[in-house]
């Protein structure tokens, strides 16, 4: 079946298709649940670890 004549469903159907193939071209985004998923648990403690101690360094120089 052409593009043309497809009925909205399975266009809607075929766009979802190939929004799943590519998520990065996603209008959310690549964001912090991104980061997290893909860096597991131990990266995740790491990275609030280092967030942490960031924002320590940071309001000690402030003040």
């Amino acid at each position: 079946m052409s593009k043309d004549k497809e009925t909205p469903e399975e266009k809607r159907e075929r766009l979802r298709q190939e929004e799943l193939k590519n998520p990065s071209s996603s209008v959310h985004g690549g964001g912090l649940p991104d980061l997290v998923g893909g860096l597991g648990w131990k990266g995740t403690g790491i990275l609030i670890l280092l967030l942490i101690i960031g924002m320590i360094i940071v309001l000690l120089f402030v003040k």
